[in-house]
């Protein structure tokens, strides 16, 4: 299993599943963070348009390409089930945010053999690199 530095130091698009489009939102500062980091970021959010001039795709199903790495905004009870969209999508990694700690997540991230993080920001651990 790779480091939570080695994954963010060998992605190149990004999942960020719970984007915001609004800006006093923590989804939303850290894909703008992303943006800026030079990933290719795809926001995820089915009652959304678009995050920052990104089109959102409503699941991870709808993803159009791979991504290296699915980074979740969403609570808990949710996780199972994203873990899940995000092994069928083919993502190499499934990264909960700060606070969000789902055994159920870890579980089927092991089982799918895609690295897992959680309750860690994906822009805390960028800024260290």
């Amino acid at each position: 299993m790779r480091s939570p530095e080695e994954i963010l130091r060998e992605a190149r698009t990004i999942a960020v599943v719970g984007a915001s489009p609004d800006p006093a939102r923590p989804s939303y500062g850290v894909t703008a963070y992303l943006l800026q980091a030079g990933y290719q970021v795809v926001p995820v959010n089915p009652l959304a348009g678009e995050v920052l001039g990104l089109r959102c795709v409503g699941s991870l199903a709808e993803l159009e390409e791979p991504v290296d790495l699915v980074d979740v905004f969403r609570r808990p009870e949710h996780c199972g089930d994203v873990a899940r969209e995000a092994a069928a999508a083919g993502a190499g990694a499934l990264w909960l945010q700060l606070g969000i700690v789902s055994p159920e997540a870890r579980r089927v991230a092991e089982e799918h053999g895609m690295d897992y993080v959680e309750d860690a920001c994906t822009a805390i651990v960028h800024r260290r690199l």
